[in-house]
């Protein structure tokens, strides 16, 4: 049995031994159901951001839960250097629930976004007839794709990229949602793929015009590019659709989705593609250790059955236009813009008297509700999409509350 120590205590443990890469809200956590979280002193709260997208379907939903449980006691890791009875099931059940012929198992959404940038690059040489070590990817500025030195290399962000160089070369950065941009880039004709973000998350939740993804993807097509969606924290119903992409009807040649592929219970991530490119990967050329393993592939399959049970993609659409109804309408000049799709959203925070996002977070937490600050000005607000109407009436109320005490 654990000791029981105050919230204090266990902050100061984590300053003391381990790394400080990152900056948390003063909240211990110790238990989690649906939407809500409470802390060690036994506080609840209502968690707005589902651990950046990966808890879409409720903290320790019962049904995902009893998958991991259920297998953990039977069997846990073979590697790939055998077969075992539930990779192949899952793997049917995922390939055509999003309609793919192939998926490639991983454990992360970074290692996913490795997995299909090395796809891209084997396809390239392999299949579009680009010269060995050529081959380009356009990315987008503002772009979050993981911390892995290649993918940092194609960051703008410098807390991302700063000090870790020397950088991964291939990438050609290009303004988001700016597709007179992206024309100059497919000029190349080393270009092999364009990676983008449906919506970017870390970025501040920022929605491109619509039509964007559509004429993208036609652009791509024309070049012989492949379109790579990064649906990590897009997809998954919690746009309100089941991908981001699908409000656009745009199928990506490579789909890289993560996060609540699990719904947070396990680390499961995948890159879906169909056999011209995913059969360029041969035996001993790409793997994982854990990618694959038994108790990964059952909580997937319970994970993405609970999405279509509790028909969790409608709920966000229908959920995200109240939500953002109530924070346009609430009286504050802190508040300059509200923007998102379904149960992504954010709030851009303006400074008033030396107060802000941090500050209003903090005092939403002293309210009730959980939040994180991105880039500083802005609130990133994505509930569990199990929250119920109610719930979520409850918890703006809440939220408005912090927000109007500055005001």
């Amino acid at each position: 049995m654990m000791q029981k120590l105050s919230s204090q205590e266990l902050m100061q443990l984590e300053e003391k031994y381990g790394a400080h890469n990152y900056h948390p809200l003063p909240v211990v956590l110790a238990k989690g159901e649906g939407p809500f979280m409470w802390d060690v002193e036994g506080k609840r709260y209502y968690d707005f951001l589902s651990a950046y997208s990966a808890v879409n379907q409720g903290h320790c939903h019962p049904k995902i839960v009893e998958a991991l449980v259920d297998q953990a006691r039977t069997l846990t890791l073979t590697s790939r250097a055998f077969y075992n009875n539930v990779l192949g099931v899952y793997e049917k059940y995922v390939t055509e629930y999003f309609g793919y012929d192939k998926v490639l198992p991983m454990n992360t959404g970074a290692e996913a976004d490795e997995t299909a940038l090395k796809l891209c690059r084997k396809w390239a040489y392999l299949k579009k007839g680009i010269p060995e070590g050529q081959a380009k990817i356009i990315v987008c500025e503002g772009n979050f794709h993981g911390r892995t030195i290649t993918i940092i290399s194609m960051s703008t962000d410098p807390d991302a990229y700063s000090e870790y160089g020397p950088y991964t070369p291939g990438f050609i950065k290009i303004p988001y949602n700016d597709l007179n941009a992206l024309a100059r880039a497919l000029e190349d004709p080393m270009v092999a793929g364009f990676l983008v973000e449906p919506i970017q998350g870390e970025a501040g939740v920022y929605v491109p015009d619509e039509g964007y993804l559509a004429k993208a993807y036609e652009m791509c097509k024309a070049k012989n590019v492949l379109f790579i969606a990064d649906e990590v924290q897009t997809g998954i119903a919690r746009t309100g659709k089941l991908l981001a992409c699908d409000h656009e009807n745009v199928r990506p040649d490579i789909l890289i989705l993560g996060k609540a592929l699990s719904g947070g219970v396990f680390p499961v991530s995948a890159v879906l593609a169909d056999d011209e490119i995913m059969l360029t990967i041969k035996p001993g050329q790409h793997g994982s250790t854990f990618g694959g393993n038994p108790i990964a592939a059952r909580v997937a399959i319970a994970a993405l059955e609970v999405v279509k049970e509790e028909k969790l993609a409608e709920k966000a659409a229908y959920l995200g236009e109240i939500f953002r109804s109530e924070m346009r309408n609430i009286k504050s000049d802190m508040i300059e813009l509200v923007r998102g799709k379904g149960l992504l959203n954010a709030v851009v925070i303006r400074p008033k008297n030396g107060k802000e996002a941090w500050d209003v977070c903090l005092k939403m937490a002293e309210n009730g509700v959980l939040a994180k600050p991105t880039h500083q000005h802005i609130i990133r607000f994505a509930p569990p999409l199990v929250i119920s109407e109610e719930q979520l009436r409850e918890a703006i109320e809440l939220i408005k509350k912090s927000i109007l005490f500055f005001s």
